[in-house]
């Protein structure tokens, strides 16, 4: 099971990213990572990432199955 992290810092429109910890061309810096576990797919990754903060996309290069435009 693959395993994620949301990006504490938003990107311009609000968005808090959701990455894998392994094999992303776009990742964040490790301080500003809030670790989500391992998760079967981004969908509930993403739904954990929630906890933290209401606005959430996944990544366009890590998770682009939750990634919205």
């Amino acid at each position: 099971m693959p395993n994620y992290y949301v990006n504490r810092n938003a990107q311009s429109n609000g968005d808090h990213e959701v990455h894998t910890t392994t094999g992303c061309s776009n990742p964040a810096n490790p301080e500003n990572r809030i670790a989500l576990g391992n998760h079967l797919t981004c969908t509930t990754a993403v739904q954990k990432a929630r906890q933290y903060y209401s606005q959430v996309n996944g990544c366009y290069y890590c998770t682009k199955a939750c990634h919205t435009t």
